[in-house]
């Protein structure tokens, strides 16, 4: 993160020990960790405030590009008004079933006993 070596960072802990002293060095660290932890905490809601405004311009770019090519694509083929559609594409109602499908079956055939053997 900051690039320092093991001997640095032990320079910087005999230094620490030298002028906080033993007895203190805990809540100094202490300390320091809460003060990174705040740093932190703001620099996460900076990035998540950050990329949720980056977010809304790419949103709001897309939306540009989307309603230009729909009025392209409106310029390119246009509606066709309701009084020149052509009468075949109208759906027309089918009529009903014929009648003799709607009777029902009376007698329906008995199937061939299982120990028939077929010829």
């Amino acid at each position: 993160m900051f690039d320092l070596s093991i001997s640095e960072i032990a320079i910087i802990a005999i230094i620490a020990v030298v002028v906080i002293g033993p007895t203190e060095l805990p809540r100094a660290l202490a300390t320091a960790g809460k003060w990174m932890a705040k740093a932190r905490g703001v620099m996460g809601n900076f990035r998540t405030g950050l990329d949720a405004m980056v977010r809304e311009a790419e949103l709001q770019e897309m939306e540009k590009k989307w309603a230009s090519e729909n009025d392209r694509i409106m310029k390119e083929h246009p509606a066709v008004p309701d009084d020149s559609i052509v009468s075949e594409n109208q759906m027309e109602p089918l009529d009903g079933p014929p009648a003799e499908v709607s009777k029902p079956i009376e007698n329906p055939p008995e199937p061939p006993p299982a120990g028939d053997p077929k010829p």
